[in-house]
């Protein structure tokens, strides 16, 4: 009897053991198919988010096109009292659109706030690292305003060398060791830059795919004492606040301003008007941020986009166009 009774417990117990295990298995199972329908989810809307913040940066970069051929319609100097240089500070998608088109509304926007901002810079307002090769010859022009530069920032003068001799190099046809052409700022430590001369240089140099003359009405006070050999910090500071209030119309206007060096200036290094200019635009949608840069080329009413990049901090490869 004890025998059976005991067999009988062992088989209860046996199973009692395969039910919990059963249980177990299909609450495992559950649970995993419940993941892979939250992941599939969050995955679509990450997906969704990322698609339509791109079209937006799309929508708001063909916008600031339209403003920069609004301006060239119009004629006359670039400089930053114009539409185009005044900042987008952020602000919700929605105060741009009309709600009566139905094309937002207060409740969806309530529900996914979405805020953009962005800028024009104008490129024409930096020195340009192209300009330090001419015609297959380190520029001597374009060498002393670099090296001006790099006086102001404290930076070694052996790096500049070295970026110079490099880009020139990279632009021989029977130098079969030299370094490949940069693409964009960042790959100049290629050429010889350190990361923290790159910094440094920050938004007072940039690279065009042709040699070009800095705007005198948007350069920095930097960039106009590197760029005009005999102008100095004081000449310099007159100059930027003089213009603020009254743009320069012609290249000799600035002469009038500063007398002193008004034998200096010349349209081979120096202008008043830009066709390169630069559109950042940033989107925030929820926990979303999505940045773009892009570089555009205005001639005449034509405004081409020849590069982007995107990404959150536009840390991703640009898209050639």
């Amino acid at each position: 009897m004890k025998t059976a009774v005991t067999r009988a417990h062992a088989q209860r117990g046996a199973a009692l053991l395969t039910a919990m295990l059963t249980v177990a298995l299909v609450a495992s199972l559950a649970a995993a198919a419940l993941w892979q329908q939250w992941r599939a989810v969050e995955v679509e809307a990450a997906e969704r988010a990322r698609s339509q913040s791109l079209w937006i940066l799309t929508g708001a970069l063909d916008w600031s096109r339209l403003i920069l051929r609004e301006d060239a319609r119009s004629g006359g100097a670039d400089h930053l009292g114009e539409p185009w240089a005044v900042p987008l500070e952020e602000a919700r998608l929605s105060t741009f659109l009309a709600a009566d088109k139905g094309v937002l509304t207060d409740a969806e926007d309530a529900q996914a706030p979405i805020f953009l901002s962005g800028r024009i810079n104008d490129l024409q307002g930096r020195l340009n690292v192209t300009n330090l090769v001419e015609n297959g010859k380190i520029s001597e022009p374009a060498l002393k305003a670099f090296s001006k530069l790099f006086e102001q920032l404290g930076l070694p003068r052996a790096e500049l060398l070295a970026l110079a001799d490099s880009l020139r190099r990279a632009q021989a046809i029977d130098d079969a060791s030299a370094p490949l052409p940069p693409q964009r700022l960042d790959q100049l430590r290629w050429l010889g830059l350190s990361a923290r001369s790159l910094a440094l240089l920050g938004n007072n140099i940039t690279l065009l795919p042709v040699r070009t003359p800095v705007n005198l009405n948007t350069a920095s006070i930097a960039v106009l004492v590197a760029c005009i050999p005999g102008l100095d910090l004081a000449q310099a500071q007159r100059l930027a606040s003089i213009r603020q209030t009254a743009p320069l119309r012609a290249l000799a206007d600035a002469g009038k301003v500063v007398p002193e060096v008004a034998g200096e200036l010349n349209d081979q290094q120096h202008s008043i008007n830009s066709i390169y200019f630069e559109i950042q635009g940033r989107l925030r949608m929820d926990q979303t941020v999505v940045e773009e840069r892009s570089v555009v080329q205005r001639e005449g009413l034509a405004v081409k986009t020849l590069w982007r990049e995107r990404g959150p901090m536009a840390a991703q490869t640009p898209t050639l166009q």
